[in-house]
């Protein structure tokens, strides 16, 4: 039996941008801002939330008041702007944790320009990033809701640990998934992260380093406020004020500098130190030797350059990620064992149980099987293509004659369970484009899913419903789909929609 593995799929913690599928009732235009429903916030990026506006009560609510035993910005009440620790309840969804930064009185009079900022932030989604879902512009009220990392910050685990120091392998990962967070964020346009430090990388369920979306947003609507000790804030800020790419860049140094070393090390006094090539005096003691000489001293090299006095010195950030890439070791280990933090509980992805009885087709899709929903629409052969394609006598080409014979082939492929092949097959029917088959590309669908690529599968049963908009099978693959990108909210309402189709469709049969 052959497969395939995952050519669409993300990494660690997150998925892709899957599209949201298409209805068939769109709905009317919303005439006010929805309540906060954990499942209708439920985004293409796995499941974050999409961003939302909150109101002061719902936060209020979701902090216990703004409690101070909520609170868990490491800098505690002397920071200018506190983060805390809250739960959203949805009617009907289990609580979503989320992270609630409270900015200080005043520091952004005006309302329209914190709401484009935070709307700009809110835009970005990515793996590596914990998320803004949310903001409340209430009086004088600013606050930014994003998603809640579990498992403490960087600075947490290099500094105050435990029960163990970061292994080395990890802090590799770290440095590399900051710098592509950051290359993401500059892609996007927002090149300026404002006071990166240890602080502000956080670690997911999973144990996987992330960069908190807070420092996307300014301080304050001016941004001067640069809350970490100014032996570690870039020279040029000393001098104008001004957050620059490049400065963000020497912040990026300094964490290198604290993953190498296990201490707050002024950049200065660093500096010193690896002019003097002494590079065991900068390595960190609790590593005990277990790490690589020749990509310490490659990463050692690399700190010294992001923080060159002048910004023109330093490397920009893709140079950073193409450095730091190849030094990854352990890629199969994962995060959370690393950094030696319980495993994540895996929710079940099945669907909730929809409100309309099921055919045998739904009730294999609403269990997720995917062996029962190969063997039905094996044995449904082509019924359902019926009408779809209407051919003139010229289109009987040799074209066509080889377009279905991949389709054969593909069939052949398809029985024997060579998920690979029959993609293969069937793709080679598909991109000719002369003859349309939902059912090629239910197909082909459920190919993708056993081949754990189910973004390619969702394209694929979206593609089913506009060749065919009334075939519940195109539903169906589209809620199996959806469930596996953890979309369980949208999965749902598709296996209702299809259970609705073929419900329509037995009376239409069999008649009053």
């Amino acid at each position: 039996m052959g497969c395939c593995l995952s050519s669409l799929r993300a990494g660690a913690g997150a998925g892709p941008h899957a599209e949201r599928p298409p209805r068939r009732r769109p709905p009317p235009p919303p005439t006010h801002r929805p309540s906060i429903s954990l499942n209708a916030h439920q985004a293409a990026a796995g499941d974050v939330p999409a961003f939302a506006e909150f109101s002061l009560a719902e936060l209020r609510a979701a902090t216990g008041g703004f409690a101070a035993e909520n609170i868990v910005s490491e800098s505690g009440e002397k920071a200018p702007n506190l983060v805390y620790r809250g739960q959203l309840k949805g009617s009907g969804a289990a609580p979503r944790a989320i992270a609630v930064k409270k900015f200080a009185k005043l520091a952004w009079p005006d309302p329209k320009q914190f709401v484009e900022e935070a709307k700009g932030v809110g835009g970005l989604r990515h793996p590596r990033l914990a998320n803004l879902i949310g903001y409340c512009s209430d009086g004088d009220e600013r606050l930014l809701v994003a998603e809640f990392m579990p498992n403490d910050t960087l600075a947490k685990h290099l500094f105050h640990w435990e029960n163990q120091t970061i292994e080395w392998a990890m802090r590799l990962r770290v440095a590399y998934y900051i710098s592509e967070a950051l290359e993401c964020c500059s892609m996007r346009g927002r090149p300026l992260y404002h006071d990166l430090n240890a602080y502000r990388v956080l670690f997911d369920e999973n144990g996987a380093p992330r960069l908190s979306c807070f420092g996307l947003m300014k301080n304050s609507r001016d941004g001067k406020s640069y809350s970490t000790n100014l032996a570690y804030t870039p020279p040029e800020y000393l001098r104008n004020g001004r957050v620059t790419p490049e400065s963000v860049i020497f912040s990026f140094g300094t964490v290198l500098l604290d993953l190498l070393s296990g201490k707050r090390i002024p950049p200065s006094h660093a500096l010193d130190i690896m002019r003097g090539r002494n590079i065991e005096a900068l390595m960190d003691s609790h590593l005990e030797g277990n790490y690589s000489t020749e990509v310490a001293t490659t990463l050692v090299n690399l700190a010294s350059q992001c923080l060159q006095y002048e910004p023109r010195d330093r490397p920009d950030i893709k140079r950073l990620v193409s450095i730091l890439k190849p030094l990854q070791t352990k890629s199969e280990v994962p995060s959370y064992v690393m950094l030696g933090v319980p495993k994540p509980v895996e929710e079940p992805q099945v669907p909730p149980t929809p409100q309309h009885p099921l055919s045998p087709m739904g009730e294999a899709c609403s269990r997720m099987d995917l062996t029962a929903i190969h063997q039905i629409l094996f044995t449904t052969h082509y019924r359902d293509d019926e009408g779809t394609n209407e051919l003139s006598f010229q289109e009987w080409t040799q074209q066509m004659r080889d377009m279905l014979d991949a389709r054969k082939r593909g069939d052949f492929a398809f029985r024997e369970k060579d998920f690979k092949a029959a993609i293969d097959c069937y793709s080679e029917f598909v991109d000719v484009g002369t003859m349309v088959s939902p059912t090629v590309l239910a197909r082909r669908s459920l190919c993708y899913l056993m081949c754990d690529q189910p973004d390619a599968a969702l394209r694929d049963a979206m593609q089913a419903q506009m060749v065919y908009p009334d075939w519940s099978t195109a539903f169906y693959m589209q809620a199996v789909a959806l469930s596996k990108l953890n979309m369980q909210s949208d999965a749902v309402d598709m296996l209702n929609e299809a259970s609705q189709l073929e419900e329509k469709r037995q009376k239409s049969t069999n008649g009053p």
